[in-house]
């Protein structure tokens, strides 16, 4: 059976799985379902149709499952899930999902997210994603698995922020940031191969020098007009260098994306055919 402080508020129609917490001062919704395990500190406010999962821990003053701040939404039918073993620190903000989209945020599992964070609607959070203290993420926008950004940095709607890839505290973001890379900036630039992610993650030297290269010749030579004198020509230069290897082609996918996309945002050229159900991981 759940444990519920007697202040907390628990509407008719929010099920519980077994061994839940609910800490003084709660409120959850009607249409709320949480997995076993997971606990919700104090002055936690769940909303709407909102799934979290197995073993998450809330901490005081989140809200989750709130009406979208998108002047567009007009009351329609919208959802929030969040995986497993989630830690969502104080006061983050996390709004369900839109028509205009898939109608779900998602936000997966083993993810941290710090203080006062906010994950805006129709966001897909994968795995292992950090979101550190005060980061602002618009609508749309995906966050890939074992990616991190830095405090208070802001993120522009409709990008995505590739797998390991790291943002640097208080960049703004406005294009895609792709995988394996380190941006810093405001505007956001891709400074070097996040080498930390890489190395933690047991991914291999072979790997990191290969990624070192496709940084080389996508960014730096072409920033300071060294050698390859263009996108396209550098991704052809990588695809015969490696060949069949993953994480540069990762990167190659990734850069191809955003070229093609608008405004340097691959899933914005989307908006139209609402294919935001399945970003690349």
């Amino acid at each position: 059976m759940p444990t519920i402080h007697p202040t907390a508020i628990i509407e008719k129609g929010a099920t519980f799985g077994e061994a839940v917490a609910i800490g003084p001062h709660c409120h959850v919704g009607p249409g709320v379902s949480i997995g076993e395990g997971t606990e919700l500190r104090a002055n936690v406010c769940v909303y709407g149709n909102t799934t979290i999962g197995s073993q998450c821990m809330i901490w005081p003053g989140a809200v989750l499952g709130g009406d979208p701040q998108d002047l567009k939404f007009a009351g329609e039918d919208s959802r929030l899930t969040i995986g497993d073993r989630n830690e969502i620190r104080e006061h983050v903000t996390i709004n369900k999902g839109t028509e205009a989209d898939s109608g779900v945020t998602t936000v997966g599992s083993d993810n941290l997210i710090m203080a006062y964070a906010h994950v805006a609607h129709d966001c897909v959070i994968g795995n292992h994603v950090i979101l550190t203290n005060s980061v602002q993420l618009a609508g749309h926008v995906a966050v890939e698995d074992h990616a991190a950004v830095g405090g208070a940095s802001a993120v522009h709607h409709f990008v995505t922020i590739g797998a390991y890839g790291f943002v640097a505290g208080m960049t703004r973001v406005v294009h895609d940031v792709p995988p394996f890379m380190f941006v810093e900036g405001n505007p956001a630039k891709v400074r070097a191969v996040n080498s930390v992610a890489v190395q933690r993650h047991g991914l291999g030297t072979g790997a990191l020098h290969a990624l070192k290269h496709a940084w080389r010749l996508l960014y730096r030579n072409i920033a300071e007009g060294e050698g390859i004198g263009d996108t396209r020509s550098a991704l052809a230069e990588l695809e015969q260098a490696y060949p069949g290897q993953p994480q540069v082609q990762r990167v190659i996918d990734s850069v191809k994306r955003s070229t093609q996309g608008t405004f340097g945002r691959y899933r914005e050229s989307l908006r139209q055919d609402k294919k935001y159900q399945n970003p690349v991981k």
